[in-house]
């Protein structure tokens, strides 16, 4: 028999507590091993009952969710789960560059509902923090220094980067855009897997980490160069030839939302050599084929490494397909996309 997944429950609502319990006890992986009312009793449960998943609110009185989350990352790092409102998703990224691994709305008792949050609770549950959740910090910073190798073939004027990311992305996309100048002069589209109405929040949170402007992305709107633009939750977005953006809504049956696929896909078959593939961390196979399009349309194309990676999936399916021209890790990103905006040379 599998060994549960132990849980603690950190909330100042005695009501959400007793429904996320009731929410984990109705599924045998998993074991509630404790309850915290705010951080200051979070922090001590963490060492007492050494869960393995921490489910984390932000607002809470005594200490609230962000310097509780500092506090367990330094003394004994722990899968955490934020679970927060839209109202609050600003902070709930910021929690994510202080060690948490991913961001879920509080759930209702719909039956749809309880499925996604044990999912997701089962997937950062099974993610090792110790290795990974150090160095991600967002920070305006100088680019790394070029690695010796790999070598990209010079880029043609006026790139276009398209950006995929799932799980860990926040952290990943805080350190790529932190380390870009105010002078990068190519657009950037962004695909992170993120839970319904999450976007925004996480738009505004990049904003205070990067040089560049983040903004939400608007159908119709033409990209502009030095811009980032995420892609809306409830939307899958592309990009058209003449630089337009498209917005299609997420039916009920797709998987990945918004799709990194579609929107990788649309930057290779609208912009063909001048499109910039990069695939970061994150679940699933998402991205991976449309990383493959850029590259076949003459695209230069990157992958994150293993070692940086919250999670190597996605990134892992398009490196094993030879979909990724050149693999780095995460903080020679930015250094690789500077050279590749001038046209130069790794």
């Amino acid at each position: 028999m599998a060994v549960p997944i132990r849980v603690l429950i950190v909330d100042d609502s005695s009501l959400a507590r007793a429904m996320l319990r009731d929410m984990f006890e109705s599924d045998a992986a998993f074991e509630v091993v404790a309850e915290a009312e705010n951080g200051l009793v979070a922090v001590e449960a963490v060492q007492a009952h050494r869960p393995t998943l921490v489910t984390m609110d932000l607002e809470m009185p005594k200490m609230g969710g962000i310097e509780a989350i500092k506090e367990i990352m330094g003394r004994r790092p722990v899968p955490i789960l934020v679970v927060s409102s839209f109202a609050d998703a600003r902070n709930a990224f910021a929690a994510v560059s202080h060690g948490a691994v991913d961001v879920i709305a509080k759930p209702d008792m719909t039956e749809e509902q309880v499925a996604r949050f044990l999912d997701k609770a089962r997937l950062v549950a099974s993610i090792r923090v110790i290795t990974h959740m150090r160095g991600l910090r967002p920070a305006v910073a100088a680019p790394h220094p070029a690695p010796s190798a790999p070598v990209f073939a010079p880029a043609p004027s006026a790139p276009v980067f398209a950006i995929a990311s799932s799980t860990g992305g926040p952290q990943a996309l805080a350190c790529i855009l932190g380390a870009l100048p105010p002078s990068f002069a190519s657009p950037i589209v962004i695909a992170q897997h993120v839970a319904p109405g999450f976007a925004a929040g996480m738009a505004e949170w990049l904003c205070t980490v990067s040089r560049l402007p983040v903004v939400l992305a608007v159908a119709g709107e033409v990209i502009a160069p030095g811009k980032v633009y995420l892609s809306p939750s409830e939307s899958h977005m592309s990009v058209s030839p003449e630089g337009r953006i498209g917005l299609a809504p997420v039916r009920d049956a797709d998987i990945y939302r918004p799709s990194c696929d579609i929107l990788l896909g649309s930057v290779a078959a609208a912009f063909g050599a001048r499109g910039i593939g990069i695939i970061l961390t994150g679940m699933g196979k998402d991205g991976a084929k449309g990383l493959g399009a850029i590259k076949a349309a003459k695209g230069v194309t990157l992958a994150q490494d293993e070692a940086s990676s919250v999670v190597f999936g996605m990134n892992k399916v398009a490196i094993d397909a030879g979909h990724a021209g050149s693999v780095l890790a995460v903080e020679d990103m930015a250094a690789a996309m500077i050279r590749l905006a001038g046209g130069g040379r790794a």
